[in-house]
């Protein structure tokens, strides 16, 4: 029998890695990645047998509701020992798929897998949504307790999300505006969002509506369906993945979902969601190990490549961190976040490589959020060669006290700082600790750099390293204990302070370069504030080297 392997050139092996390492090497990081730590990622093979839809009844009129045919071609192939399911060129309506191991499900180029907008098809199942049990409309595309899975090709999975989404008056144009109350729909009681239907809305004030809890029946989601979005892509608890080359786009929530998998390659795929779509991620990776994503774009209404592993009790209590992630060569235009962790990561999170990375336009480059209550620890990130530019908000941000908002404020809102209380240290308590970031550039933004820690829970053991970054602002910190500035260029238009410090301890700034004539070049608030290095830096340049503010002790800051 004749078998197609899949991705051997491109196998994540010990020695390619090696081999990439040595290359960096030369970018003098003084932080060299733990090659012994990478990943190393198992692809799925495939028998060369292929099934194709149109034998089992597929109509390509974009009428035909053709969900029957090709799940039963899926099962046949699945059934036979496996290989290609083939969607052929021509726009193949269905509601949800359900992939079987051993199935690589392929579409042709001009291939358009579009789902139905009819709700009905999408049964209510339990799953899980933002890191907890939840019931929900059955995905599109899932999987469950597979191994050897692939959807690959050139063509384009369209998930309709427009039909499920709800969308906020301050994201588009009045036109835009006027057209989508025009279709139908329902009105918050502000006239501020949209929403497609009154069940959809009704779920927009319940309380946790999609949450599985003691005393609710099933008509409790009845009522509220439409409201209960699905993401396009769900796979739970699979082996060997393989998604190349085609686009998974219009998501009705979250775009690409993996959870608690193994063995994931995600290679030269498009990823795309308006950018007003409300919960629209590219991808998150959920309690996953071994996972390679390379070569794709992403332009989305969310966070474009997320981290998550559970949130709060449940995840803690599943207890399956995201580790050994490799992303290269990725391009991340409009989202709330290029690369991001958080804010759901209560199992953990470890071992997470990423390199040679482009971003666009997103409101927040590299992102790194969570919350009290969440717990979990995120640790050994290692960052490298990341391009940024029109960043609307930090460039660079740790914070762990995520309100689950868009990161930049819309127009006329206003946010007022968290307060600031110290809590006891207990398993709900996050961390932040060991990451690792070099050779940065950033062409506006409006922040450079943005650290937030607990009172009880600082954030520790930060790098940063070999970084041009130009923003309205410069570089931010409270509590954070650890944190290193090597070789850092900060060209900001706001230059009291360039870089402010509140109740931080033990930082280093090696070698800071800073506009001439710059205002004041430290500002150091807190009695917490101490520690802090100045190494091989120009002090003189500004008009004012530092002060001191709030209880903060002179001798907290040392020139040498």
């Amino acid at each position: 029998m004749k078998y197609l392997k899949i991705l051997t050139a491109s196998l994540m092996t010990v020695t390619s890695f090696l081999t990439m390492m040595n290359g960096y090497s030369q970018q003098n990081s003084t932080q060299p990645w733990p090659v012994a730590d990478l990943p190393v990622v198992e692809v799925p093979v495939f028998k060369a047998d292929t099934f194709n839809v149109v034998k089992y009844g597929a109509v390509s009129d974009g009428i035909t509701l053709n969900t029957a045919s090709i799940n039963t071609a899926i099962t046949a192939c699945s059934e036979n020992g496996g290989g290609v399911v083939l969607i052929p060129a021509g726009l193949w309506l269905t509601g949800p798929v359900e992939l079987k191991s051993n199935v690589n499900l392929h579409l042709a180029s001009d291939a358009v897998l579009s789902f139905t907008k009819d709700f009905n098809q999408y049964k209510l199942i339990e799953t899980s949504w933002e890191g907890v049990g939840a019931m929900r409309n059955q995905s599109p595309i899932s999987g469950t307790n597979l191994e050897n899975i692939a959807i690959t090709g050139n063509g384009i999975v369209d998930g309709n999300g427009d039909a499920w989404r709800m969308v906020k008056k301050d994201k588009l144009t009045a036109s835009q505006w006027e057209k989508l109350l025009a279709s139908g729909g329902a009105l918050s009681t502000d006239k501020k969002t949209w929403y497609p239907s009154e069940k959809s809305l009704k779920g927009s004030i319940s309380k946790s509506p999609c949450v599985i809890s003691e005393g609710k029946t099933l008509k409790d989601y009845e009522d509220i369906k439409d409201f209960l979005r699905p993401n396009l892509l769900v796979l739970t608890r699979c082996k060997k993945i393989l998604l190349e080359g085609v686009t998974f786009q219009n998501s009705p929530a979250w775009n690409l979902h993996p959870l608690m998998c193994e063995n994931i390659t995600l290679r030269n795929v498009n990823v795309k969601n308006p950018w007003y779509a409300q919960n629209g991620d590219g991808i998150d990776v959920e309690s996953c190990k071994n996972v390679l994503i390379e070569h794709s774009v992403f332009d989305v209404g969310d966070d474009g490549i997320c981290i998550k592993s559970g949130r709060d009790e449940q995840g803690r209590k599943r207890g399956m961190p995201t580790e050994n992630v490799m992303v290269r060569n990725c391009v991340v235009y409009h989202a709330h976040g290029g690369f991001v962790v958080g804010s759901e990561m209560s199992g953990g999170a470890r071992n997470l490589f990423v390199t040679d990375c482009t971003l666009i336009g997103t409101d927040i480059g590299l992102r790194f959020k969570t919350t009290r209550g969440r717990g979990g620890v995120v640790e050994k990130v290692y960052i490298k060669n990341i391009t940024m530019k029109d960043i609307p908000g930090d460039a660079i941000l740790f914070d762990m006290y995520y309100e689950a908002k868009d990161p930049v404020p819309l127009t006329g809102e206003k946010r007022e700082a968290p307060k600031v209380v110290k809590l006891p240290v207990t398993e709900a308590t996050p961390q932040f600790r060991d990451f690792h970031v070099s050779n940065v550039v950033c062409d506006g933004a409006d922040r450079a750099v943005f650290v937030r820690g607990l009172p009880e829970m600082s954030i520790n053991s930060v790098y940063l390293e070999n970084m041009t970054l130009k923003a309205r602002r410069g570089i931010e910190m409270e509590e954070a204990n650890e944190i290193q500035f090597k070789n850092i260029r900060l060209i900001t238009n706001d230059t009291k302070p360039v870089i402010s410090i509140q109740n931080s301890n033990s930082l280093t700034f090696d070698n800071i370069g800073y506009n001439e004539g710059s205002d004041l070049l430290f500002s150091v608030n807190g009695s917490g504030s101490a520690n802090i290095t100045v190494l091989n830096t120009n002090v003189s340049k500004a008009k004012s080297q530092a002060e001191f503010n709030f209880g903060a002790n002179k001798k907290a800051l040392k020139i040498k």
